[in-house]
């Protein structure tokens, strides 16, 4: 950290992106800390196209990680489903802040729940775990591929490019959007993603004075759900884009873990379930992970990769 006890935080340009660095920089001040956002344009942010197809992994971090370890910034703030499970070295998650809504959203300006949507309904995603879980419930659906900042996605959906869309409810109701959704899928519909929901500050491993001003901002609950999550990811090595779904929670000390891993057009699904004490989260999430595994989870994701990368050469060709 600087001498001037300004904390220089990172963060993307888009709105959710401002949004979640506000409420921290906020978090912070009621603290007397003094934060200084610093607006950092990433890949992902400018390719344009399915993120599968131009990179997938880490393209809404790797360039505000690298600012942390060249010193440009003391902080940043990632929406924890973007941020890779791999390590970077001198680098460290440092807190994670209180949860939001992990559901996915169902928004429409039609039909009042995906129940009542039309044989053949068009409807849109970026993500490839909603795509596969959708396709489970309801094959009868035309799935098209969307991107764009929340608002770019709504706007799509009311000139009537989509009769549906689906996106994260948190992004929705930190934005102030949440009437736009028209019916929240519970886990047991469709998981979420590794991560959906939480927030994941990040700071250089050896900066003791910022990791003690961040400290109030983490919450006990929230950091085990994730850090089962996201160690089940990492063993099934999937990366944040395969079509895996996970739901960790907290209940009378108890914490759970789901964890769904399907094919690409969601007719083939493997899915464990188990449960243990909070502070033996990464070894949950490595049991939860092995189940998967001895169900065929690894022959799924890699089909998935194949089929992907197959589709994106003939398109190119």
């Amino acid at each position: 950290m600087t001498s001037s006890a300004v904390l220089r935080l990172g963060t993307r340009n888009s709105p959710l992106a401002r949004w979640q660095s506000d409420w921290v920089a906020s978090q912070l001040g009621e603290r007397g800390v003094d934060v200084e956002l610093i607006p950092i344009t990433t890949r992902g942010d400018v390719v344009s196209g399915p993120l599968g197809s131009v990179g997938g992994q880490g393209l809404f971090t790797k360039k505000i990680q690298q600012a942390l370890l060249d010193g440009q910034v003391d902080l940043a703030v990632h929406s924890l489903k973007d941020l890779p499970t791999d390590d970077v070295p001198g680098l460290a998650l440092a807190v994670v802040p209180p949860r939001a809504g992990m559901l996915d959203a169902y928004v429409s300006n039609q039909w009042d729940d995906l129940d009542q949507l039309p044989e053949g309904s068009v409807v849109g995603t970026g993500s490839l775990r909603r795509r596969t879980q959708l396709l489970r419930l309801r094959p009868d659906l035309e799935i098209r591929e969307i991107r764009g900042n929340v608002d770019t996605r709504l706007k799509k959906l009311d000139d009537g490019e989509f009769d549906a869309i689906l996106l994260a409810e948190a992004g929705l109701v930190r934005l102030g959007l949440a009437a736009r959704i028209t019916q929240r899928l519970a886990p047991e519909v469709m998981l979420p993603a590794v991560g959906q929901g939480a927030l994941g500050l990040e700071t250089r491993a050896d900066d003791v004075v910022v990791r003690e001003l961040l400290a109030p901002l983490d919450h006990a609950e929230t950091r085990a759900a994730v850090t089962a999550e996201r160690q089940m990811l990492a063993a099934l090595r999937g990366g944040c884009l395969a079509p895996v779904g996970a739901w960790g929670r907290v209940a009378d000390a108890v914490l759970s873990l789901d964890g769904v891993v399907l094919n690409e057009d969601g007719q083939e699904r493997v899915f464990a379930s188990h449960s243990a004490p909070p502070e033996q989260a990464a070894d949950l999430g490595q049991r939860v992970a092995e189940n998967l595994l001895s169900q065929g989870a690894a022959d799924l994701i890699s089909s998935v990769r194949s089929s992907t990368q197959n589709r994106d050469a003939a398109e190119g060709s």
